[in-house]
């Protein structure tokens, strides 16, 4: 089976962590996220994946490289202007080999699902379908595409974020994962953008295509924003989802070759400790993500945030729901709250801040 991986977004929302690598490529739990997602595609009998690329797409190659230390065939197409999640599907297709019956798998490079995408795609054979579609449900449905079916499973109609209430018809959304027949991704123009959502799927449905949705409740989670992206890590680490990529033993913690842990540090909540970091004595850090080379000093309070790579966090310093870019300096006796984004090399001197949600 083949399968397209689009991999080529900005990851804007995530700033400063994509500043200077792809949305797919950050690491999470471990190894890049497109790890995850090759893992759990070959484990669900893919064996050729082509990555549609775009932003910063030749830093995929020398990690993936062929694809073989992976257990698969991996091809890259690049798209020298962003073409949209349509035009994206369209460009890579030129490097699919199945014939037009068969079914071709697309992923968007940023959800991290427990979706059985071995199911998904017999739903798509016995529907004889021509797009079959992932749909979750969701508590507030506003800010997703809505996808409402009839009780076989037909889709009715594609709703893109509903601008009014009356508009918000069901709770099933777009979880960004489809199985094509080879034939209709033929369909989509090429050579300009193309929205799969706004354009494709409509005019599909208006030519009387068979669109099946397949409704699933398994884990989902849209890694658009730093608190998602260290949410899916640590559940990750933790086992809610399980990963053939993670490296090493489910759990609360995963320590990372070269990284030294001073006794009486603490770690849980499925936290991730980088190659080359150093955690002092006294320091907690609870489900967040410390990447290479970064430090952590002693007392410090680290918790639901991203450290960067060669970051440094002072004493007592307290981070919570933070990210620190690359290289940064976060003095001791600081505390960045709620959200707080500081960007790589900056630095914040000894006590200079007292951020909170409340101030």
């Amino acid at each position: 089976m083949e399968a397209i991986l689009l991999v080529g977004g900005k990851g804007s929302r995530l700033y400063p962590v994509t500043e200077h690598t792809p949305k797919p490529m950050v690491p999470t739990a471990g190894v890049p996220f497109l790890a995850h997602q090759l893992g759990r595609a070959r484990a669900a009998g893919v064996g050729h994946v082509v990555l549609a690329t775009s932003y910063l797409a030749e830093v995929f190659e020398p990690y993936f490289g062929d694809g073989a230390d992976f257990g698969l065939r991996i091809t890259y197409v690049h798209e020298t202007e962003p073409l949209g999640t349509g035009g994206a599907i369209r460009n890579a297709a030129t490097a699919l080999s199945c014939g037009p019956d068969e079914p071709v798998l697309v992923f968007n490079g940023d959800i991290l699902t427990g979706l059985d995408i071995a199911a998904l795609v017999e739903h798509h054979r016995v529907a004889r379908a021509d797009v079959s579609l992932h749909l979750t449900r969701v508590e507030d449905p506003s800010a997703f595409g809505l996808v409402p079916t009839d009780a076989a499973g037909r889709v009715l109609a594609f709703t893109e974020k509903p601008d009014r209430p009356e508009e918000i018809v069901t709770d099933q959304v777009n979880a960004g994962c489809y199985v094509f027949r080879r034939s209709v991704i033929a369909t989509i123009p090429a050579g300009r953008p193309v929205s799969v959502e706004r354009e494709t799927f409509p005019g599909l449905l208006a030519s009387g295509a068979l669109l099946h949705g397949v409704v699933d409740q398994t884990y989902w989670l849209d890694l658009g924003r730093p608190a998602a992206l260290i949410q899916a890590s640590a559940d990750l680490v933790r086992g809610v989802v399980p990963s053939p990529a993670l490296p090493g033993r489910v759990g609360e913690y995963l320590i990372l070759p070269g990284a030294h842990v001073d006794d009486g540090a603490k770690l849980l909540g499925g936290t991730v400790v980088g190659e080359g970091v150093h955690i002092a004595a006294d320091a907690v850090v609870d489900g967040s993500i410390v990447l290479d080379g970064a430090r952590i000093e002693a007392g410090a309070y680290v918790r639901s945030s991203l450290v960067g790579a060669g970051a440094r966090v002072g004493s007592r310093t307290v981070l919570e729901n933070a990210v620190i870019g690359d290289q940064a300096e976060i003095g001791g006796d600081n505390e960045l709250l709620a959200g707080v984004r500081v960007r790589g090399r900056a630095s914040i001197p000894d006590g200079t801040i007292r951020f909170s949600s409340k101030s």
